[in-house]
């Protein structure tokens, strides 16, 4: 892999890049190729089976098959275990699938105990609180890992900052407390350019690539990025469950690689000044952002993470009702799932993405989620202002409920 002693920025653009120049190419070429010539029987065979074991390519190997090996895939892997400070790297078709993959993983290793830190992306606490992959899971809070943990533990998960509501867990911390157990870390809100799990603690990094390893909303995918006989397992799990990322979906993100420092800390600058900006608006009861006064109780932001990164999280006053309004209300700022992208987003955690999670830890139904994009600071103050009176104008007395969390299923 590239120069890890080059500043990131540097790093950001040229990781996976290696040997363009000797080919005569400037960017990575995308091979579509479903399939690669087999130069005899044996050698052939013998590729196979080295690359459905979740093994490197050989020098001089056929890669067979684009389920086991795509070479656009492994370029980004490549450079996003660089930029993630990691042996390796794998992707996958989709965040989901690169979890998936984690946890299969551990099941099949005879490990298929889950130790979870909530808040979590609303997908993930979903698949672990159903069982569908044969796990288990133990809810629990930083001060109890310790002894959740069984011996038939196989990871322990956790999200800082935790969707949607920005929550700082401290990763040495978790680190310590779940001993030998790999700890994995949803790194997506923060990304590498402003949390590197692995310096702290982390055996695995998962990425929602979608997201800001992407950056503009054209490309699905997930990666994980750990050590030498995780990225062999994972590879493992990849090629026996066909969940590769597209050589198209590859290329996009590696390419969005290359930006990701400049797209997260300018959009960092804007959701920091936002954040700011709607406190005080009479509608709003909260803003969730850790770079406000008293959201980073332990003294996080410049020790393990170098920012509060772009994604804010509102409560309104007026519960639901107030919650809808402004969502339907955001002229500029799409209303969609999804984050991370040049264009801000809204959307509403209780009745989208974490619709399925359990009632005691669904976010409260006022709650909305800003993913803040590269507009002009001032065109964005003007749309959540205005979305803001209206939300204000429709309930400007009410109080959230707890009920308000159960009218979101209801509806």
């Amino acid at each position: 892999m590239g120069n890890r002693q080059q500043r990131f920025d540097t790093r950001a653009v040229h990781a996976g890049m290696e040997g363009l120049r000797e080919s005569g190419a400037h960017v990575p070429p995308i091979d579509f190729s479903t399939t690669y010539p087999l130069p005899d029987v044996d050698s052939g065979g013998l590729a196979y089976e080295e690359l459905a074991t979740g093994q490197d390519l050989g020098a001089g190997r056929s890669a067979v098959y684009q389920r086991l090996w795509q070479p656009g895939v492994a370029r980004f892997e490549d450079a996003l275990a660089e930029l993630e400070e990691t042996d390796g790297a794998v992707a996958f078709a989709s965040g989901m699938a690169a979890l998936s993959a984690c946890l299969i993983a551990s099941v099949t290793a005879g490990k298929p105990h889950i130790v979870a830190v909530r808040p979590l992306y609303g997908g993930t606490d979903h698949v672990l609180a159903s069982g569908l992959l044969g796990t288990t899971v133990t809810w629990a809070s930083v001060d109890e890992i310790a002894a959740s943990i069984r011996p038939e533990t196989g990871l322990v998960i956790v999200e800082t900052p935790a969707n949607p509501t920005l929550e700082l867990v401290d990763l040495a911390q978790v680190a310590l407390a779940a001993g030998d157990v790999p700890v994995l870390v949803d790194n997506t809100f923060a990304t590498p350019v402003l949390q590197k799990p692995k310096r702290h603690g982390a055996t695995l990094v998962l990425h929602s690539a979608t997201k800001y390893l992407g950056g503009h909303g054209d490309a699905m995918g997930g990666v994980v990025a750990g050590d030498r006989s995780w990225v062999e397992r994972l590879r493992q799990v990849r090629a026996l469950t066909g969940g590769l990322l597209h050589p198209m979906g590859a290329y996009l993100l590696h390419r969005g690689l290359r930006t990701l420092p400049l797209r997260v800390r300018a959009q960092q600058d804007t959701a920091a000044t936002l954040a700011e900006r709607v406190s005080a608006h009479p509608a709003v009861r909260r803003v969730f952002y850790p770079g406000l006064p008293g959201q980073d109780p332990k003294g996080l932001l410049g020790t393990q993470l170098d920012g509060a990164g772009s994604i804010v999280a509102i409560e309104l006053a007026g519960g639901y009702d107030a919650a809808a309004c402004f969502t339907e209300s955001c002229a500029l700022i799409e209303h969609a799932v999804s984050l991370g992208g040049v264009d801000s987003l809204v959307q509403h955690p209780a009745s989208l993405t974490h619709r399925p999670v359990a009632a005691p830890a669904k976010p409260g139904a006022g709650i909305v989620r800003l993913s803040i994009g590269l507009e002009h600071v001032d065109d964005l103050t003007d749309d959540l202002m205005a979305a803001l009176d209206a939300a204000h104008a429709i309930s400007p007395a009410e109080a959230q409920t707890p009920e308000d969390a159960r009218l979101v299923h209801a509806r």
